[in-house]
């Protein structure tokens, strides 16, 4: 008898089809649409991946790292080290990860992809790397939620990426998405080419939190969603916008991170 076959006795019927359906529906996805890269198009084994190369080529973060901030360490520092960065600049979040670093060709022409040219498609396939490189803060999670976009910016644009990325995260982790609670209240002009201070000046008073939902992160830890992570200033304004209602936590989670000299 082996491991596995325990379950197998109580796999039902229903489930055996669903689990039969979605081969079937894999294969004709692959007969349609064959695999390819995320990045180059090359061909791949599966949807959703990386050629050897791209992935070669991603800037993944692991350990060792700052706890803080998430920021790569050139060597081993012990459990627990931060970064110069965060114990001059300590931020209003308690920890932060991503998943590579935003100066990696691969990783900015995804982010680009889905934020700029409508490729909602890879959401899935990023948000379940974004789960996994933040299992730690998802462990402990009771909610996630997006950084949202102002009115105006989202109507332009039509789909917000921080909450599309959130849902696949749930997906993969099961902690519930609260997309309700945090409102962009403030049209700030776009971040880029402006300094850390600008930045920061540019975000005061940029959320808020609907009064109606305050219940619903009172108490809670809660993960932040993003696509990218810069200087802080827009995570840090949103963090302390919960952290002021209530929140018991608040961590943040990027697909990627600007990595200063820290």
């Amino acid at each position: 008898m082996t491991i596995a076959e325990p379950e197998a006795r109580l796999e039902t019927a229903p489930m055996r089809a669903a689990r039969l359906l979605r081969g079937f529906g894999a294969r004709l996805l692959d007969l349609v649409y064959p695999p390819v890269c995320l990045v180059c198009r090359e061909a791949v084994a599966t949807h959703g991946a990386l050629c050897p190369a791209c992935w070669g080529g991603m800037g993944f973060i692991e350990r060792p790292y700052c706890e803080r901030l998430g920021l790569p360490f050139d060597r081993d520092l012990g459990a627990g080290a931060i970064s110069l960065a965060a114990s001059a600049d300590p931020p209003a979040f308690a920890r932060a990860r991503a998943v590579a670093r935003y100066d990696s060709d691969k990783a900015r022409s995804l982010a680009h992809r889905l934020k700029y040219y409508d490729r909602l498609e890879l959401a899935e396939p990023l948000g379940r790397w974004m789960a996994r490189a933040g299992a730690e803060l998802l462990a402990e999670a009771d909610l996630l939620v997006p950084i949202p976009l102002h009115r105006l910016r989202l109507a332009a644009r039509r789909f917000n990426q921080s909450a599309a990325l959130a849902q696949a995260i749930s997906r993969e982790s099961a902690v519930p998405v609260e997309t309700a609670a945090l409102e962009r209240v403030k049209p700030t002009p776009p971040q880029v080419g402006l300094s850390r201070s600008q930045r920061a000046a540019n975000m005061q008073g940029a959320f808020r939190l609907k009064p109606e939902r305050a219940a619903a992160v009172h108490g809670r830890n809660i993960v932040l969603v993003d696509d990218v992570l810069t200087t802080g200033a827009t995570v840090n304004a949103a963090a302390r916008v919960l952290l002021r209602a209530g929140a018991a936590r608040v961590d943040v989670l990027v697909l990627a991170r600007v990595v200063d000299a820290a």
